[in-house]
């Protein structure tokens, strides 16, 4: 299956992600390539694919994470019939939480 998103601008973002060596390198580039808003939007999508995985429900999510229904339906949409990347990168920061002796 295509992937829709592959284009070489796309490799290079992708690319520059990769790059980065830690959390304040991640700070400064998402700060410079991202608004705040936009920032929040993908730690709030995170935070609500945590939940969904978790089992907890759309009220739950609405009233914790403060998202509509409608994000929080895609966002679950992708986790149901998407590329598995959520949960391919939510286990792995479990992981990572649990090799570090950090609660998640």
């Amino acid at each position: 299956m295509p992937n829709k998103l592959k284009r070489e601008t796309t490799d290079e973002l992708f690319r520059a992600i990769l790059s980065l060596k830690d959390l304040d390198e991640c700070y400064e580039f998402f700060e410079d390539l991202c608004t705040m808003k936009e920032l929040a939007d993908m730690a709030q999508r995170i935070e609500t694919a945590q939940m969904l995985l978790a089992g907890k429900t759309y009220e739950q999510i609405v009233k914790s994470v403060e998202i509509s229904t409608a994000t929080i339906s895609r966002i679950n949409r992708c986790i149901q019939y998407g590329t598995g990347g959520y949960e391919k990168i939510l286990a792995r920061i479990a992981e990572q939480g649990a090799a570090s002796g950090e609660e998640q």
